[in-house]
């Protein structure tokens, strides 16, 4: 009789659970140690609750934008909605705080359902094959044949800016606002700061964007950025490029930052968005064999192995792409491995993405930093969103679609998306880059009129193939 896999899972985040799910169905006999809550930071403190906050500044960026569509609000005498419209932002932010508990509880509901033990506990390793769960009744020990690490990040913090959690915030800790801030001072123009920063403007704060880079969101397509960028400026929230924040103090309902130009800025609250820190310490890792980077993540290959036999990880805390979705899949290869099922590599070439910004930026497969030095040449098509139908009609005035493809053959290799539902729009081009369509496939495929995503199809049709070179539109 064949002798059940015992898989022991420690981390209950998208790249936990996931995989806990993909191990049970290939018949492991699956534990998930979890010590914070099932979905990780991705249910509880990130995804799910800014998302949910974004969604409540979306409304309020349609009603403050609306006026160019005939909408008026209130009184018959007011000018903008801006006077008759408001946030009360502890109703927001109570909806915010029960949103991950439901999606938590279908997560559990999910495992317990095939057959997943789930324990509440930290997890540490006691070497390569072992791994004790620090429960309120003491230890648990549970031997292993396949251990999964997925235990995630938490918020990087400045030496000279610690978060007090009323004032100095890091991203976990905005939801316990009951008012919002007069003035928010957001040091870091990363995604999530980007994210942040935005939401907080169109929900009725003045912001502040402290930038180390010449750019917000240096990581993603420059065109979009500058989209980005330009929109704040129109809105009237302020970036301060290349200066870093040297300290952020609090003098009783103010706060200080200080940058290192000499300048000093003082708002009523400051939020930190300057990145993250793996949650690897006192694991046992090393000591099992578990080779961990510079910066405390854990090298992983492509199939998710550790340097460790039988020992996996997956997530923020192999800082592969910090996304929940790369986390699933991480997690989900790891037993596809594991268990003996058929595998592909993780490929990040493939991989879509999304700030959800307004507008929302989208990005898939290969960038334009990458086409302006490939070879061979890669041909681009930039279609702005003021030629389209439907845009017009949504009033509409920023935002772009992008497409690279191959020369000769015309395979798409990558797409930008900047507009409102972005990332729901870049769907049909994550199918093309993943496919390998053409875009002579993508223009033949049918899009409703009018739509925005029209300028998809009309993207892909200007690349349509004539003889064996490309050019780049704009």
């Amino acid at each position: 009789m064949q002798r059940v896999t015992r898989v022991v899972i420690v981390g209950g985040g998208p790249g936990g659970y996931e995989a806990a799910l993909v191990a049970s169905q290939l018949g492991g006999e699956v534990t998930l140690i979890d010590t914070d809550g099932l979905g990780g930071s991705a249910v509880l403190t990130d995804c799910v609750p800014s998302k949910t906050l974004i969604a409540t500044a979306e409304v309020m960026t349609g009603v403050t934008e609306s006026n160019e569509l005939g909408i008026r609000f209130g009184a018959e005498h007011a000018t903008n909605a801006e006077t008759v419209v408001s946030v009360d932002l502890a109703g927001v932010n109570a909806r915010v705080l029960m949103g991950p508990d439901p999606q938590a509880g279908d997560i559990a509901g999910r495992l317990e359902g095939q057959g997943v033990t789930i324990v509440q506990a930290r997890g540490r390793l006691d070497g390569p094959e072992r791994v004790i769960a620090d429960t309120d009744h003491g230890e648990q020990i549970f031997d292993a044949d396949v251990i999964l690490i997925a235990t995630g990040a938490h918020p990087r913090v400045l030496p000279d800016a610690v978060p007090d959690g009323e004032r100095i915030l890091t991203w976990t800790q905005v939801y316990a606002l009951d008012r919002l801030p007069e003035k928010l001072i957001v040091v870091g123009s990363g995604v999530t700061g980007a994210e942040f920063a935005s939401a907080y403007d169109a929900l009725g704060a003045e912001v502040v964007l402290v930038s180390s880079r010449d750019r917000v969101l240096p990581g993603e397509d420059a065109d979009a950025a500058q989209v980005l960028e330009d929109v704040f400026s129109r809105r009237g929230l302020t970036v301060l490029s290349k200066v870093r924040a040297e300290s952020v103090t609090r003098d009783g309902d103010r706060v200080l930052v200080r940058l290192d130009d000499g300048r000093e800025i003082v708002g009523s609250h400051a939020l930190l968005a300057v990145g993250s820190i793996p949650n690897t310490a006192d694991l046992g890792l090393v000591e099992a064999g578990v080779t961990l980077d510079r910066r405390g993540f854990v090298s992983v290959d492509k199939v998710s192995r550790t340097s460790a036999r039988g020992i996996y990880a997956a997530g923020d805390c192999t800082g592969v792409l910090m996304l929940a979705s790369v986390a699933a899949m991480q997690g989900r290869i790891a037993m596809w491995h594991a268990l003996g099922d058929a595998v592909a590599p993780l490929d990040l070439r493939i991989v879509s993405s999304n700030v959800f910004t307004a507008p929302e930026i989208a990005t898939v497969g290969l960038s334009q930093a990458q086409a302006d030095v490939s070879e061979p040449k890669v041909a681009t098509v930039t279609l702005p969103l003021q030629g389209n139908a439907r845009a017009k009609m949504q009033g509409l005035r920023e935002g772009f679609v992008k497409l690279f493809c191959l020369p000769v053959t015309g395979i798409v290799v990558g797409g930008v998306v900047v507009a409102p539902r972005a990332s729901e729009l870049i769907y049909p081009l994550a199918i093309a880059v993943a496919e390998r369509l053409t875009v002579d496939q993508v223009a033949g495929s049918f899009t409703v009129y009018p739509s925005v995503s029209g300028s998809l199809a009309e993207a892909a049709r200007q690349l349509h193939l004539h003889g064996s070179e490309l050019g780049s539109k704009e």
